[in-house]
């Protein structure tokens, strides 16, 4: 899935970082990006949290949606991709 998602956000030509397993401090290494976009149904309540967490600190927009699918994520990117038009 980490390569799919990479493989849609580049159609849209957004830069991209795929957490799908926790590792070290994931709230630092999100970063700063444009935006966060969380699959809540395929990770853990701790990666949830730091992503929200995140957000909310920097004030960075979130969407969440409960299907990790590249069908979700085309969708999510689409309607960015609109609102930024």
């Amino acid at each position: 899935m980490v390569r799919q998602y990479n493989d849609i956000c580049k159609e849209f030509a957004w830069d991209s970082k795929v957490y799908t397993q926790p590792k070290g401090n994931l709230e630092n290494m999100i970063g700063n990006p444009n935006l966060i976009i969380l699959f809540t149904n395929p990770v853990s309540h701790a990666m949830a949290k730091a992503a929200r967490s995140r957000a909310a600190q920097n004030k960075i927009p979130l969407v969440q949606s409960h299907c990790g699918s590249g069908k979700a994520l085309r969708s999510i990117l689409e309607n960015r991709s609109e609102k930024t038009e």
